[in-house]
């Protein structure tokens, strides 16, 4: 598959449009350098590698690695997009693996989709990670891995570990970061739409940032 990756990475470069590149990269306040290359062209480009990637019988983990070494911000969203069309394939031992990632080239716009997507799976799969990783990461000085923390149950509805998400939340409560307090609102909101009035009286009863409320009280 490695040729595969060589040739999909030259059409890559092929199609790099200058001009759309810098705006791309001023949106995201130029942490990244960009090719310019849409979201639905990037689809068109990568579909035929996602399919041989996807039949592969286990996650080819360098193929990932090998993308989030190169410089332009579209070939970590390949490497997201890899994943998360693989989530079936995710074993326990890949949550360290997830976690350079997180921490690597750390920005929203990766950071959440592997949050909600790969870190969120892995846990649904093997559900003692809550415990042993989830809560050490709400602790963590890495914005980007407490973040990850709060919004891993994002998609969980029902199944939300609500005793989970009040330590989690707690461990972050007071802190000034604008990524954290967001993060929190945002897994209150979502939650809000299953249990609106577990959401509603624990906003109630504890002190969160003006941020998180407002993000979490949007629906109730």
């Amino acid at each position: 598959m490695a040729t595969g990756l060589n040739e999909l990475i030259k059409v890559f470069y092929a199609n790099r449009n200058d001009a759309e590149a810098e705006r791309m990269s001023a949106y995201m306040k130029y942490n990244f350098p960009f090719l310019g290359i849409k979201k639905p062209k990037r689809a068109d480009l990568e579909k035929e590698f996602r399919k041989q990637f996807i039949r592969a019988e286990k996650i080819d983990w360098n193929i990932i690695f090998d993308l989030w070494g190169l410089p332009e911000r579209e070939f970590q969203y390949l490497a997201v997009n890899l994943l998360i069309s693989s989530g079936k394939k995710l074993q326990k031992a890949d949550i360290k693996k997830t976690e350079r990632l997180i921490i690597t080239k750390s920005w929203w716009d990766t950071v959440d989709a592997i949050a909600v997507n790969t870190a969120g799976e892995i846990c649904r799969k093997y559900p003692d990670l809550k415990e042993d990783v989830m809560l050490k990461w709400s602790k963590s000085d890495n914005m980007w891995i407490a973040r990850t923390a709060i919004l891993f149950q994002l998609k969980y509805k029902e199944k939300t570990d609500t005793r989970l998400l009040k330590k989690i939340i707690a461990d972050n409560t007071g802190s000034s970061e604008f990524f954290i307090n967001k993060a929190i609102g945002w897994i209150l909101r979502q939650y809000s739409k299953t249990n609106p009035e577990w959401v509603k009286e624990y906003i109630r009863q504890n002190q969160l940032h003006p941020l998180s409320v407002r993000e979490g009280s949007k629906y109730i």
